[in-house]
């Protein structure tokens, strides 16, 4: 029926029409469709229709995933049509069959519930002349497009042309091919608010033409596909034939499950895209190799580490910081710097979700529990702990990996060890950080610079994995005997908080509450076995270790726990008792001894103090003056330092000779001797500088030194008296050599406090600013 005879149909300019929003679809005129509708609001429309005059208006929604469109989600022209059949379905939908009669354009909506109802001005529209030259030109012209698209679309039947070339008029024509074309919604709906004939057909013919050059591209395309399909097809069975084979021979593993797992497992990981698309590569590739090959294995190796690493995995902090501070305290006796830095950052950590790690770096001596708090930090976390040895590590792959085109080549171990432990935010302890190396293979300290910088780790790129990965959610902890080996570069990175050697009370302290019960439980033995005194724990550790930390007195320990179960099994004894005494039965003769200040004042020797790595000593300064030439004599194996102390100390005296009432010519008549006893330990440092020059002051002047009394600093050439480190170490030495009284540098005033209280409340110290002023106390 055409938009002429419509007037049969609609008596006025406008009517009123129940109206369905269609989704996706654009009905013209003169068009006989069916389509589904399952909207409450079309189901009503669609009721009031049938119950009316079968006429509906139909129009397209803007937005086809609009579920509750509104009058501006759908376009205002559209088409009057009648429906002509319809049929409910499973699940409440109804298929409608309707006609297109002519187009309508939306003027007013009248109510929007229970269904849209619009009045919809009728869009009568006069055919132009078929016979003008033009027009009959311009349907030839969109004839002809039309057939070479049939042609080249197989969605269409050839008879479709058939029907199309017996219309006669322009704008049924465009109306009608429009319909069977597969063009966007837009378009179509552009060719339906395209009133005039002509012009409809000329966009028809645009449109057609440009789907022309589509389908010719799609129809190249798919030749090529299907040749490739073909090719693969045949690579495909002879795969299978090879697989096959494989199996009868050596039951060789299914490629295709494994490509399979890996799939699974890749869709698993949230990666970002390129990390994704480079395994699903490596995937692809795995794919076309034979399972057997040394590629295939190589392939194989990598796309398993990848998947394997904790990309998205990380432990959940258990912070709770008395519970923390309980675990440290309950593992580690002393290291109170320690613990506090662990617990504001744990504090920190609670405050603060995009908290980066701390690198914290322990430097202390041997034995004095580094490694083993790292450990108690990531317990009272609740995180995992992973260890990296550095000492002697000189290959950069260590750190970085090997890339793939080395043989045998495998991931740093930074990667192996997070790919081992499951999560991406362990504790993870480098030791020895100050002994690593550097040769021809790289320089292992260099490549740590990106590992431990926050700024830079969240990318850190393995050489094997050829990815980032992301190490800034991991608490790195490096320990180190001493910080002077560090590379400077590395240091910077790093917060550095000094572990101090243990006092003999720390010791024992921490052989009554760790070292015997561990050694008690690890040798089979119970407390009522054995007994350890604290005279016995003092013998063992002042007699028979000279250490920092606790590591030999823990083996001396154990030592006695053996013998003691020796003697409780064989029945000698039913409990051992450790007592200062029983001792030699255990662990033989005294191995070292320590000074004790006995005896009367002399001339020319003085007690002075010294650090060493195994804590703090005693140091006894003499000298002599012989007839001579004025040569000052150094013995005792001092370093270049503590020489030069000496003779910075030796100016001094020569400066002030006349206000000591010595000879001011004494440089001339006598050669000094100044010795240090147990020559065959090296010493150095400038801490003696004050010691010797009061030593030879006593010499020159003969008046006594008391030994009594100890001291340490530098002295300069003005006498001066220069601070100095290792108060606490020192100060603890002269404690138990029986001195009282120790004399400072001013300037150390402040570590008196890092003293034990039970030492400092013990001891007089006196704060010197010269040099002169230890003399004063010193000299008889």
């Amino acid at each position: 029926m055409t938009e002429k005879k419509d007037r049969v149909f609609f008596d006025s300019e406008t009517v009123n029409l129940p109206m369905i929003p269609l989704r996706g679809l654009v009905v013209f005129p003169n068009m006989v469709l069916h389509f589904d509708i399952g909207r409450e609001k079309s189901i009503n429309a669609l009721e009031k229709a049938m119950v009316n005059n079968q006429y509906i208006f139909l129009t397209s929604q803007i937005d086809e995933n609009t579920d509750l469109p509104t009058p501006e989600d759908f376009y205002h022209l559209g088409t009057i049509g009648r429906i002509k059949q319809m049929l409910k379905l499973p699940g409440d939908n109804i298929r409608v069959l309707v006609e297109g009669i002519c187009r309508g354009r939306i003027e007013e909506i009248l109510f929007e519930v229970p269904f849209f109802k619009c009045r919809v001005r009728v869009i009568r529209i006069e055919e132009c002349d078929s016979s003008d030259p033009a027009v009959e030109a311009m349907m030839r012209t969109v004839l002809a497009s039309f057939d070479e698209y049939i042609n080249l679309d197989q969605n269409l039947a050839p008879e479709v042309f058939a029907s199309v070339v017996s219309i006669e008029e322009a704008g049924q024509m465009a109306d009608v091919i429009a319909s069977h074309l597969d063009i966007r919604l837009e378009d179509k709906q552009e060719l339906l608010e395209t009133l005039d004939p002509s012009q409809r057909l000329e966009k028809l013919n645009r449109i057609l033409l440009k789907e022309i050059e589509i389908l010719k591209i799609e129809q190249d395309i798919s030749t090529k596909v299907k040749s490739q399909i073909n090719q693969n097809q045949r690579e495909y069975y002879l795969r299978e034939q090879m697989r096959a084979i494989q199996e009868e021979l050596s039951g060789g593993e299914d490629v295709e499950d494994e490509v399979a797992g890996f799939r699974e497992k890749l869709n698993q990981l949230e990666l970002a895209d390129k990390t994704r698309e480079k395994v699903s590569k490596e995937i692809d590739r795995f794919s076309r190799m034979q399972a057997s090959s040394a590629e295939a294995t190589v392939s194989r190796s990598y796309i398993e580490t990848i998947l394997e690493l904790p990309w998205n995995t990380c432990s959940e902090d258990n912070i709770d910081l008395h519970r923390a501070e309980a675990i440290l305290q309950e593992d580690h006796y002393g290291l109170k710097k320690v613990k506090e830095r662990v617990l504001e950052y744990l504090a920190v950590m609670q405050l603060s979700e995009g908290l980066k790690g701390p690198v914290l770096c322990l430097v202390g001596p041997p034995g004095t529990g580094k490694t083993s708090i790292a450990k108690s930090v990531a317990r009272s976390i609740g995180r995992e702990f992973v260890r990296m040895s550095l000492g002697g590590v000189r290959d950069e792959a260590e750190i970085r990996g090997h890339r793939r085109t080395y043989i045998g080549a495998i991931p740093g171990r930074i990667i192996s060890a997070i790919r081992d432990c499951g999560t991406a935010n362990p504790v993870f302890l480098f030791d020895e950080v100050d002994k690593i190396g550097a040769d021809y293979k790289g320089d292992p300290a260099s490549a740590l610079l990106e590992v431990l910088d926050p700024e830079q780790n969240k990318d850190f790129t393995d050489h094997y994995l050829e990815v980032p990965f992301d190490l800034s959610k991991v608490m790195f902890i490096t320990t180190a005997n001493t910080t002077e080996t560090i590379p400077r570069p590395l240091l910077d990175r790093m917060e550095v908080i000094e572990v101090d050697s243990y006092t003999e009370e720390d010791k024992l302290q921490i052989a009554k509450g760790y070292l015997v019960p561990k050694q008690i439980k690890e040798n089979g033995l119970q407390k009522k076995h054995i007994r350890f005194t604290d005279s016995g724990l003092r013998t063992i550790i002042n007699y028979y270790t000279r250490e920092s930390g606790v590591r030999n007195l823990e083996r001396e320990i154990g030592t006695i726990c053996r013998k003691a179960a020796r003697r409780v099994v064989a029945g000698d004894v039913k409990k051992a008792s450790v007592t200062a005494k029983s001792i030699e039965e255990y662990l033989g003769k005294k191995r070292f001894r320590f000074d004790v200040i006995r005896g009367k004042q002399e001339v020319g020797v003085t007690t002075g103090l010294a650090w060493t790595v195994v804590g703090g000593d005693t140091l006894f300064i003499e000298t002599v003056a012989v007839p001579g030439s004025g040569k000052l004599v150094l013995t005792g194996q001092m370093g270049d330092v503590m020489q030069e102390s000496a003779k910075a100390g030796f100016s001094y005296i020569r400066s002030i000779a006349g206000e000591l009432n010595i000879d001011e010519e004494f440089y001339k008549k006598y050669d000094l001797h100044i010795h240090i006893p147990e020559g065959a330990i090296p010493k150095d440092g400038p801490s003696a500088g004050v010691t010797m020059c009061t030593a030879v002051v006593s010499t020159l002047t003969g008046r006594p030194a008391r030994k009594d009394i100890a001291m340490t600093g530098e002295v300069t050439l003005r006498g001066n008296v220069l601070p100095v480190g290792g108060i606490r170490e020192k100060v603890m030495a002269a404690h138990r050599a029986g001195i009282r009284r120790v004399l400072l540098p001013r300037e150390n005033e402040a570590d008196i406090q890092d003293i034990p209280e039970v030492v400092r409340k013990d001891m007089d110290f006196v704060l010197l600013k010269t040099a002169k002023d230890a003399m004063k106390q010193v000299l008889q």
